[in-house]
C-alpha cells in the first residue's frame, strides 16, 4: 500500500523537477534577453554620443575657420571699432595701427593746417597797406573799376574800395570751394599723401609768388585766388586720414587738437602780417613767411606720413569707392550731414566776415572815437591787428576745448549732444557779437571781452561739426563729403560774406555822406556787420534740427559698416566688390 502510493508520488516528483527545471531556463533567458537589450541599447547609446560628438567637433571647426578667416583679415583690416560686453555696454577700440607713427602723422597735419589759416589771414592782418598800395590817389584800382563803383576819378575819397578789398579774400574762398570737390573726389580714390604734397606745395610757391606781383590789383587778385587751389586739396583730405587714423573719443580728441589750428592760425595770421610788416616796414614781406614752412611740411610728409587704409579704424578698409552720382545722392539723403553742413555755412559766414573785416572796422572805430574825444588814437594800426590776432588765437583755443570737453561729458547722458552743443554756440554768440558791435565806439575795453566771449562760443563747432561729419557718412564717402561740406560753406559763407558787408557798408557809406571819413567808415560797417547776428540764429536753428535726426543716421552709417565686414566673415570672395551704397 505505501509502496503502490510511493510509485503514484513519483510523477509529481518529476514534475517538480522539470518546472524548476523550466522556470531556471526561463530566468536564465530572461536574464540573458535583458543583457542582449542592455547591450544594444548601450551601443546605440554610444552610436548617439559619438555622432553628436563628430557634428560639435565639426561645428567648431567651422566656427574656428571663419575665425581665422577674419583674424588673417583684420591683421590688415580692423573689422569692428568696439567690442559689445553682456550688458549691452561697448568699448571703443581707440586708434589703429602704429600708435607711435599716428601721433607724428597728427604733429605734421595740424602744423600743416596752422600754415593754412595762416595764410588765409595774412592779407587781413595788412588790409589797410593793401588798400594803400593799390588804390593810392584815384577812385579806381589801377584805373579799373569794379562793379560800376569807382567811375569817379577825381576823387581822392576811398570810400568806395571795400567792396574790392572784400573781393581779394572772395576770389581766394571762390576758388578753394570750386576746387574741393575736385579734390574730393580724387582723395576718395588716389594716394591722399601724394595730393596733399602737391597742395601743400603749390598753395606755398603761390603764396611767395603774390608778393612779387603787387603792382597790379588785378594780378595780385589772381594769384590770391589761386592759393585756395592748393589749400583745397588739403583741407579736403587731412581730416579723412585723421578718421583713418583713430575712432571714437580719440579721434575726437585728435579733431580738436586738428581745428585748433583755426583760431590759432587766423590770429597769428594779423600777428605775423603786422609785426612782419612793422620790422620790414614793407607788407609784402608778411607773404614771404608761410611758404618757407610750407616746403617743410611737404618733406615730413613725404619722409614720415605713412598713409592708413581708408576706413581702417572702422573696418571699412575693404570698402570701394563708388560713383560720383551715387554718392552725391547718398549725401543728399543723409539729414545730419545736410543739417550740420548748412549750420556750419553759417558759422563759416561768421568767421569769414569778422576775420576779413574786424581789424578794419575796429581801427576806425578808434579813429571816429579820437575825433570826438581828440587827441592821439588809443591803438595804432598795428596793435588793433596784433590785439585782435592774439584775442583770436586764446577764444579758439579756449572754444575749441570747451567745446571737446563738453562734448565728451555730455555723450554720457545723451546722444543728441553734439548737434545741440554747436546750436548753444551759435546761438549765445549772437548777443555777444551785437555788444561788440554796439559798444566798439563807446568803451573799446568792453568791444575786445565782448569779441572775446563770441568767439569763444563761435569756435565751440569746430572740431564738433568735424566729427558729426565722420560718423553719419561712410569710410569710402568721408572725402566727397568734406568737398561737399566745403563747397557748401564757402559758396554760402565766407565766400560772399566779405564781399556782402563790402557791398552793404558801400551802399550805407553813400548814404552818410555828410559825415566825416572815419565816421562813415566805423558806422557803414558796423550797420553791415550786424547781419552776423542774424546768420548765428540762422545757424542755431539748422544744428537743433539736426538733433533730431543724428541718432538714426549715426545707427545707419555703424550698421553699413557692420554688414559689410560681416559679408566679408560670411564669404571672402565678395570682398573685392564691397561698396557700401548707403
Amino acid at each position: 500500500m505505501d509502496r503502490k502510493r510511493n510509485t503514484d508520488d513519483a510523477p509529481l516528483l518529476v514534475n517538480e523537477d522539470r518546472a524548476t527545471e523550466i522556470e531556471e531556463t526561463r530566468t536564465l533567458e530572461d536574464e540573458t534577453n535583458s543583457h542582449m537589450h542592455e547591450t544594444g541599447s548601450n551601443r546605440l547609446g554610444y552610436i548617439t554620443v559619438a555622432i553628436l560628438t563628430w557634428t560639435n567637433l565639426l561645428n567648431y571647426m567651422d566656427r574656428f575657420t571663419v575665425a581665422e578667416k577674419c583674424t588673417m583679415y583684420e591683421e590688415k583690416h580692423p573689422l569692428e571699432d568696439k567690442f559689445e560686453l553682456d550688458n549691452g555696454d561697448e568699448v571703443e577700440r581707440e586708434s589703429s595701427g602704429n600708435p607711435k607713427n599716428a601721433i607724428i602723422i597728427m604733429f605734421i597735419l595740424i602744423l600743416a593746417n596752422l600754415l593754412n589759416y595762416i595764410d588765409r589771414c595774412i592779407c587781413a592782418g595788412v588790409l589797410q597797406s593793401i588798400k594803400d598800395n593799390f588804390f593810392k590817389n584815384d577812385n579806381t584800382p589801377m584805373n579799373s573799376t569794379l562793379f560800376g563803383n569807382g567811375t569817379s576819378g577825381n576823387s581822392t575819397s576811398d570810400d568806395d574800395h571795400l567792396n574790392e578789398l572784400g573781393l581779394i579774400q572772395t576770389s581766394f574762398i571762390l576758388s578753394y570751394m570750386i576746387f574741393s570737390p575736385v579734390f574730393g573726389y580724387l582723395g576718395d580714390r588716389y594716394n591722399r599723401k601724394v595730393l596733399m604734397s602737391v597742395g601743400i606745395l603749390f598753395w606755398s610757391g603761390i603764396t611767395l609768388g603774390s608778393s612779387f606781383t603787387t603792382k597790379t590789383y588785378w594780378s595780385f587778385l589772381l594769384m590770391r585766388s589761386l592759393v585756395g587751389v592748393g589749400e583745397a586739396s588739403y583741407s579736403t583730405i587731412a581730416p579723412t586720414i585723421i578718421a583713418d587714423l583713430f575712432v571714437g573719443t580719440m579721434r575726437t580728441n585728435m579733431l580738436s587738437l586738428f581745428y585748433f589750428a583755426i583760431p590759432v592760425g587766423s590770429g597769428l595770421g594779423y600777428i605775423i602780417a603786422s609785426g612782419v610788416e612793422k620790422a620790414t616796414g614793407d607788407w609784402r614781406w608778411s607773404l614771404r613767411i608761410t611758404p618757407v614752412f610750407g616746403i617743410v611740411c611737404v618733406l615730413l610728409i613725404i619722409w614720415l606720413v605713412k598713409e592708413p587704409s581708408r576706413g581702417a579704424s572702422e573696418g571699412g578698409s575693404h570698402l570701394q569707392s563708388s560713383s560720383l552720382k551715387s554718392d552725391v545722392v547718398y549725401l543728399g539723403k543723409n539729414r545730419s550731414f545736410m543739417l550740420s553742413s548748412l549750420g556750419f555755412t553759417c558759422v563759416a559766414f561768421v568767421t569769414g566776415a569778422l576775420a576779413f573785416w574786424a581789424p578794419y572796422y575796429l581801427n576806425h572805430s578808434i579813429l571816429a572815437q579820437t575825433e570826438v574825444t581828440g587827441g592821439s588814437p588809443k591803438m595804432s594800426r598795428e596793435t588793433v591787428s596784433m590785439v585782435f590776432g592774439s584775442i583770436t588765437c586764446v577764444a579758439g583755443i579756449t572754444g575749441v576745448a570747451i567745446g571737446w570737453h563738453t562734448a565728451k561729458f555730455l555723450r554720457k547722458y545723451t546722444e543728441k549732444a553734439d548737434p545741440l552743443i554747436c546750436a548753444f554756440g551759435m546761438l549765445s554768440c549772437s548777443p555777444f557779437l551785437f555788444l561788440a558791435l554796439y559798444l566798439s565806439k563807446k568803451c573799446l575795453v568792453a568791444t575786445w571781452i565782448f569779441i572775446f566771449i563770441g568767439e569763444t562760443l563761435l569756435c565751440m563747432n569746430w572740431p564738433i561739426v568735424a566729427d558729426i561729419l565722420l560718423y553719419v557718412v561712410v569710410p569710402n564717402r568721408r572725402s566727397i563729403a568734406e568737398a561737399g561740406q566745403i563747397l557748401m560753406s564757402h559758396a554760402f559763407g565766407d565766400a560772399g560774406s566779405p564781399f556782402l558787408i563790402g557791398q552793404v557798408a558801400g551802399s550805407i557809406g553813400s548814404i552818410l555822406a555828410s559825415y566825416s571819413h572815419n565816421y562813415k567808415q566805423y558806422k557803414s560797417l558796423q550797420y553791415s556787420l550786424y547781419i552776423n547776428c542774424f546768420i548765428c540764429v540762422l545757424g542755431g536753428g539748422f544744428f537743433l534740427a539736426n538733433a533730431m535726426y543724428i541718432i538714426p543716421d549715426k545707427m545707419a552709417q555703424k550698421k553699413a559698416v557692420k554688414e559689410s565686414a560681416d559679408a566679408y566673415c560670411s564669404d571672402d570672395q565678395s570682398l573685392p566688390n564691397t561698396v557700401l551704397n548707403g
